[in-house]
């Protein structure tokens, strides 16, 4: 499982012209899932996400989570995070989970944050979306588990 986090002033998603998902500051997630990811891996990495420290204190130091600023989560599935590109000039989508499960993944994926932290907005699964963000910092992580 891949979470590709970016700290984000605001964040947006639309699917064919209408806004699916929206949030104030917070951090935009794009979610991956790859073959073999399960509940264990949900929930740690559910965990990890709602505990990351990317949000600065007063010292301008990188120690609040998104509890504690009271941000807001904008969850937005993306298998081709999970694509295989070592190799070549074509992404190989082997290791991606298939799109079923990967569906399934996602939706208690949102389930479990949401059950951390309230405030969740999502992408919508299988959709073409275009997204739109302020990337604060900018402030990416890449975080596997």
């Amino acid at each position: 499982m891949i979470c590709f986090i970016q700290r984000a002033c605001q964040g947006r998603v639309e699917v064919d012209g209408e806004t699916v998902g929206e949030i104030g500051y917070g951090m935009v997630v794009l979610v991956g899932f790859e073959r073999g990811d399960d509940e264990a891996r949900l929930s740690r990495m559910a965990d990890k996400l709602i505990g990351y420290r990317l949000f600065a204190d007063d010292n301008d130091r990188m120690n609040f989570d998104i509890r504690q600023i009271d941000g807001e989560i904008l969850l937005i599935p993306q298998f081709t995070l999970a694509a295989d590109t070592r190799k070549g000039l074509r992404p190989n989508f082997t290791p991606a989970a298939p799109p079923e499960t990967a569906r399934e993944l996602f939706g208690r994926f949102v389930e479990t944050v949401r059950a951390k932290h309230p405030k969740i907005a999502t992408g919508r699964f299988g959709a073409n979306m275009q997204v739109t963000l302020c990337n604060d910092g900018p402030v990416s992580f890449w975080l596997q588990v």
